[in-house]
């Protein structure tokens, strides 16, 4: 029984401390995760808090803690300027998270508008930093409501001063305040600059893949190593101050080839040495970097291939080893404080306190921070410091350090005793500046300088010295570097040196030349060899001043972090900063816009030249193509070495521009070529691939030019072609002989190719040459994606809109509605919103917290036309900016302090707004930040809101030229070309042909086979709408068009007949003029109109254009102006039954005018283009497959060209250089289209269907004894791709019918019937 009592006992015992040990985890996580938010002042002595004056004992600072009503009810100083302060001291570090704010006690006393700064010592303060801009925080608006702000980001000080801005104009200050948080504590090691603390290796070597290397630094020191570990192999990693700046140096292997180098340097952070703490995280995943400082994360990958860090013995903080590389001896080592050092979860500053770890046995380590003593002094622009020197000097000494960002100011500036002159030190254009002013010689002005970009925000030492005939300025203690003068000089210090400006009360001729104050700060200011003192002068004791700050140094890098995006180039005054776009691309003020060159002509270069991007016209296409740095035909293999071999393609423009580029259009595409002997390509049909190309987000391709994704083939694997049907490529029959592959590339979602990796060329005799032809796109697949807008509260939602600090919107609009809301996006406070306000005004309005910002652009004209309109807005940390089509951009600058982040938390809505009438009309092409927002997409699923938008012809019919007619479409429009001429999208593009000798066309005016009782063709030759047409073949008018160029004369350019004697033609006579000739009946001969003045016959383009209305004809003539003609009076004005139109030469049967018969042989030569007759073009009828294509017949062959499309303004070319001067009836001719073949005699006809009968007879047969063969019974299904009984594989099949297709396996070839 005893042994099971006391086994009980020690399990009860047990039990106890396992509740224990829960309960203390339990308590520990709930103090971990509970908010950091805990009331930090209202516990606090009256000795805690101090001021810098307090009206009567009831209003010492004491009384200042929020909801209490001791003394007066709060604190009140005893002046209300802006030199007040409020201090509360809390005993030891704190986290601090919060701020809340009352005015005193029932009164007229509060406090609008403050400032927080914090310290750790009470002293070199630093303010409370939001938005990249000293924070002024909102006040009060009465004496007892309580203004709570939660920070940004939370601060860790035992310090915190509380300095009003602004107040009650009733009023005066008055304070009550609550600080938010909770306790902190750090172990703390300082660093002498001396001293090195190594954390040394158990396994003397450590290879790491990740690594998190974690601390918290202050230092005054603008250099020094942090901490630093190599190895042997050449693997190092550095953390180090270079000019206030953070520097990471990491290098996991290079080799000693050189082609591996694995150097990389990463700089962040700026003026750290303002000894205040500082936050470092080094996150490593292989060649994965973050760095984290101070919350700002910047991620990076390592150059190089290795991943793994090898480092040997060691890793030092505070410096580099004794033992580590000479060149290394010459960094400085930290000097400053470091906590919670954390390397790889090895707590460093706990090892150290716990003496761990052995620090170097040069300099001291201690575990609590050194303060520097310096003390620091803040001017702004209207401030001035004014201290005493000693005055009756012979000898004048003056020297301080500085830190601006401006080019100029004024540093100091002193008179000399008994009118002597006087003495001022400025900044000029980055340089310091001295002119003496002396008033006793002749020369009255003596003048040096020194030093150059001396505004770059560091600490920058001045010193001056000047005595009888002698003055020398040194800057940054290079005494090499200083510049002295002897001129003749007496010097007499006075009584009052002035620094950084002037008191506003100071006389005209005491005044300094210089305009500019001073905007920066100082520190270790020394008068005639003196310290200053400038707490004494802070306390009225000394000297006097007005704006500055004394104990802190507000300087901030207004360029870190980088609001210049797309790489453009940072600089700053003390207020602003300038954003240099040049080479970027990129526009505006923070290099956020698109230039028209960069979405799709990043760099307008000559197509001969291997890089660059081209915007081109072809086709009437615009087509984009980006150029990369491979030669075309560049040789690969012949017995090479390397089993492999990667070509690498280097192109103008960045993969993420190339993909914008390819993502936004309609169709891309790239030609690559492979040239072969003895080198397989794809190794088909069912080997794997030697040679594969890279795409698009680094993926393999197994595929090549002509084939698509999925399919293992070539072109002549798709086509069936290839030169062994074995194969699926013709470099895979591996012939010796030299074979080629080649196609496009146009699967877009897989362009651009990076690398093209060859494999077979290791075998004697093997030999490959790879061409790869530019990316090109053409088309905008967002221009049209449009959405309507049908009632006024539709709309449109989409994910919140992402434009903190950079936003871009632009779009178009069409509306017949005189206001609207296009979209708004809200946040809590914030909102950005863009409307139509009036018929004539659109408003861009926004606010980021510093209160709503409205832009308005009012317009002349009406912008409610249902015309399309543009409308382009932006909004970044240095200004706002609208524009309406082309009228004048308004602009607005953003304020230097307060918000800059636009914080938005609701959807985006399109369409509509909270309360306001909505949109009624039409919106398009809306990109956000770059990104076209699929308007179509989300209409189709929203009730009130119709993808695409009608009446597109309305603003853009004028574009279909030459009668052709504008055609509504669903996402845009397009130009019906079938009534004229011309071809191509606007109608624009000749239509035309060369004639050789004796060729010639004829349309039939009526179908085969017709009768000319119900002839249906009569509506072509109407020359007005067919719905009005005659019910009759009689013309009373005609209009007829066209151009040509001939060397040949005489010959007849078109004539038309009839079933009557009535004709009209158009000849060029023997001598070269031209003659229009009109028989209609009613007069023996013809009605000729000669045109004498010009030689037709001069090889050069000609355009006719003639008209006949009745009797009235009128000529134009090229650009001559028309000419008027009149049919005689016995003429009848009706042209009888038309019948065919003949071009080139007249065939026809029945009686034909004499001088047409005559000048109808050898028959025209040359080109003839944009035949127009009426309704009805002949020419383009022959070209392009149409209804009206069984009108025509033509004998010869038609070959398309535009060579006579329209009238040259330079000489006819020579002979020699003319591709259409025949020398011979044997001379070849350019071929420029689709040739139409020759019309057959009757004997040819015969054999011809002899020959297909016979054919199709033994093909008959074939396929019954094949089914007979092969028959099974049953049935079967297949689920064949749609399109396959017209295409010539299954391969091709599918790409036919899915262009986006991504796999298809290629086991169908067999089937299995069991």
């Amino acid at each position: 029984s005893l042994y099971f009592s006391r086994r009980g006992v020690c399990l009860l015992v047990f039990l106890w401390v396992l509740g224990w040990v829960f309960c203390f985890f339990v308590n520990l996580f709930s103090c971990v995760s509970e908010k950091c938010d805990e009331p930090l002042v209202s516990a606090l002595p009256h000795s805690s808090f101090s001021s810098s004056s307090s009206m009567t004992s009831s209003y010492v600072p004491g009384y200042a803690k929020l909801n209490k009503r001791g003394g007066a009810g709060g604190w009140s100083p005893s002046d209300s300027d802006h030199y007040q302060w409020l201090q509360v001291d809390f005993g030891s570090r704190k986290q601090i998270s919060a701020i809340a704010t009352q005015g005193r006690y029932s009164s007229s006393d509060w406090v609008t508008q403050y400032r927080m700064l914090y310290s750790d010592t009470g002293r070199n303060w630093k303010p409370y930093h939001q938005d990249g801009n000293i924070w002024a925080f909102p006040g009060n608006t009465n004496s007892d409501g309580v203004v709570r702000h939660d920070l940004q980001h939370p601060v860790i000080a035992r310090y915190v001063r509380i300095v009003p801005l602004d107040w009650n104009g009733e009023g005066q200050i008055g304070l009550r305040i609550e600080v938010y948080g909770c306790s902190y504590w750090a172990d703390v090691i300082n660093f002498d600059g001396h001293v090195v603390l190594p954390y040394r290796f158990r396994n003397k070597k450590m290879k790491t893949l990740k690594d998190v290397i974690s601390l918290k630094f202050k230092t005054s020191e603008s250099e020094g190593v942090i901490f630093h570990g190599e190895g042997q192999q050449g693997d190092y990693i550095t953390l180090e101050l270079k000019k206030a700046k953070l520097v990471l140096n990491l290098n996991l292997g290079s080799n000693q080839l050189g082609s591996i180098y694995g150097h990389t340097s990463v700089m962040t952070g700026s003026l750290l040495d303002d000894h205040h703490w500082h936050s470092i995280i080094i996150e490593r995943h292989g060649r994965n970097i973050n760095l984290t400082l101070d919350r700002h994360m910047q991620h990076f990958r390592t150059n190089g291939e290795f991943d793994y860090l090898d480092l040997d013995y060691e890793i030092t903080f505070g410096g580099m080893p004794f033992s580590g590389k000479p060149s290394s001896n010459s960094r400085k080592n930290f000097k400053g404080c470091m906590e919670s050092i954390n390397y790889n979860g090895n707590n460093i500053t706990d090892l150290a306190k716990r003496k761990k770890l052995e620090p170097s046995n040069v300099g001291n380590l201690s575990f609590s921070c050194v303060e520097p003593h310096t003390v620091p002094v803040f001017f702004n622009a209207t401030s001035y410091l004014e201290v005493p020197g000693r005055p009756s000097q012979d000898l004048f000494s003056v020297s301080f350090l500085f830190r601006t960002w401006n080019p100029n100011g004024l540093l100091v500036f002193s008179n000399f005793a008994d009118d002597l002159g006087n003495v001022e030190i400025d900044i000029n254009e980055g340089k310091v500046s001295v002119h003496i002013n002396v008033t006793q010689v002749k020369k009255n002005r003596i003048d040096i300088s020194s030093g150059s970009g001396l505004n770059d925000g560091q600490w920058h030492e001045v010193r001056f010295l000047a005595k009888e005939n002698f003055a020398v300025l040194t800057i940054d203690g290079d005494e090499a570097s200083a510049v002295r003068t002897n001129s003749p000089l007496q010097v007499k210090t006075g009584e009052k040196y002035f620094f950084g400006g002037f008191p506003i009360q100071m006389n005209d001729s005491d005044h300094s030349l210089f305009q500019h104050s001073f905007q920066g700060c100082m520190q270790f200011i020394h008068v005639d060899d003196q310290l200053v003192d400038l707490h004494a002068v802070e306390q009225g004791q000394l000297g006097s001043f007005a704006n500055v700050t004394i104990d802190m140094c507000a300087i901030i890098d207004r360029c870190v972090p980088n609001h210049c995006e797309h790489g453009g180039k940072c600089t700053q005054t003390w207020d602003s900063f300038r954003c240099t776009c040049d080479g970027t691309g990129y526009s505006g003020a923070t290099c956020h816009n698109c230039k028209p060159s960069c979405r799709f002509e990043i760099a307008t270069k000559s197509p001969s030249l291997p890089l660059g991007l081209l915007k081109i016209l072809k086709h009437d296409k615009v087509w984009t193509t980006v150029y990369h740095d491979l030669q075309m035909q560049t040789s690969v293999g012949g017995n090479s070495l390397e089993k492999l071999s990667v070509l690498q393609l280097n192109y103008s423009a960045t993969m993420d521009q190339i993909s914008a580029i390819t993502s936004s259009a309609e169709y891309c595409e790239q030609f690559i070529s492979y040239s072969c002997k003895m080198s397989r390509l794809l190794n088909t049909p069912e080997g794997n691939p030697y040679t594969w190309w890279v795409g698009k987000a680094n993926e393999k391709h197994y595929y090549w030019g002509g084939s698509g994704p999925g399919i293992q083939k070539c072109a002549c694997g798709i086509e069936r072609n290839c030169t062994d049907p074995k194969y699926y490529c013709n470099c895979d029959a591996d012939y010796k002989q030299w074979r080629k592959d080649t196609g496009m590339l146009s699967y877009k979602e897989h362009l651009p190719v990076s690398q093209v990796v060859v494999g077979d060329v290791d075998r004697p005799g093997s030999e490959a040459k790879i061409s790869v032809g530019p990316v090109r796109c053409q088309g905008d697949r967002n221009y049209w994606n449009a959405a309507s807008f049908v009632t006024s509260s539709s709309y449109l939602h989409f994910s919140t809109f992402q434009g903190e600090t950079s936003a871009d919107i632009s779009f178009y609009f069409k509306t017949s509605a005189s206001d609207g809301v296009f979209l708004e996006n809200l946040g809590n406070t914030d909102f950005i919103k863009l409307e139509l306000k009036s018929a004539t005004e659109v408003s861009f309005s926004f606010d980021v917290g510093n209160g709503p910002v409205e832009i308005i652009v009012r317009s002349p004209n009406q912008l409610n036309d249902d015309q399309w309109h543009r409308v382009n807005a932006e909004r970044n940390v240095k200004q706002a900016s609208l524009q309406v089509d082309q009228l004048p951009l308004e602009v607005r600058k953003a304020p230097t302090e307060g918000h800059t982040r636009l914080e938005l938390y609701s959807q985006l809505y399109v369409g509509a707004a909270g309360g306001q009438r909505g949109f009624l009309g039409c919106i398009r092409s809306l990109r956000m930040n770059g990104v076209t927002l699929d308007l179509e997409e989300r209409a189709k699923v929203t009730p009130g809101v119709k993808p695409g938008c009608s009446g597109h012809c309305t603003s853009y019919g004028m574009y279909c030229a030459n009668g052709g007619k504008c055609v509504e479409k669903y996402n845009g429009y397009s130009c019906d070309c079938s009534k004229t001429a011309y071809d191509g999208p606007f109608c624009i593009k000749d239509v035309g042909a060369f004639f050789e000798e004796g060729m010639w066309l004829r349309y039939n005016f009526h179908s085969p086979g017709t009768s000319m009782k119900d002839l249906v063709s009569r509506t072509l030759l109407s020359s007005t709408d067919p719905e009005t047409t005659a019910p009759d073949l009689n013309l009373n008018k005609e209009e007829l068009s066209f151009s040509f160029s001939t060397t040949k004369s005489p010959c007849v350019l078109l004539y038309i007949s009839s079933y009557t004697q009535d004709f009209m033609a158009v000849l060029v006579k023997p001598s070269g003029n031209l003659q229009i000739r009109y028989s209609l009946g009613g007069t023996k001969e013809p009605y000729n109109i000669d045109v004498d003045h010009r030689n037709m016959a001069n090889g050069q383009p000609h355009t006719v254009n003639i008209t006949r209305n009745g009797r009235d004809i009128v000529l134009q003539l090229d650009h001559y102006p028309p000419t008027s003609y009149s049919l005689p009076t016995a003429s009848d004005i009706q042209f009888n039954s038309p019948k065919a139109l003949f071009l080139g030469k007249v065939i026809e049967i029945g009686k034909i005018d004499q001088d047409i018969y005559k000048y109808n042989t050898p028959g025209f030569t040359g080109c003839l283009s944009r035949v127009q007759f009426n309704q009805i073009a002949p020419l383009k009828a022959a070209l392009r497959p149409t209804n009206a294509s069984s009108h025509v017949h033509i004998q010869g062959e038609l070959v398309e060209s535009n060579c006579g499309a329209s009238p040259l303004t330079i000489p006819p070319m020579s002979a020699a250089t003319d591709p259409w001067h025949l020398d011979s009836a044997s001379a070849d001719f350019p071929y420029n289209g689709q040739a139409i073949g020759d019309g057959v005699n009757r004997n040819s006809a015969i054999i011809g269907g002899v020959i297909a009968v016979v054919i199709f007879t033994i093909l008959c047969t074939l396929v019954f004894l094949i089914r007979y063969m092969f028959r099974h019974k049953g049935t079967y299904h297949t689920n064949e791709a749609k399109g396959a009984e017209s295409a010539e594989s299954a391969d091709a099949a599918i790409m036919n019918n899915d262009p986006n297709f991504t796999e298809t396996i290629d086991e169908s070839k067999k089937e299995w019937l069991i």
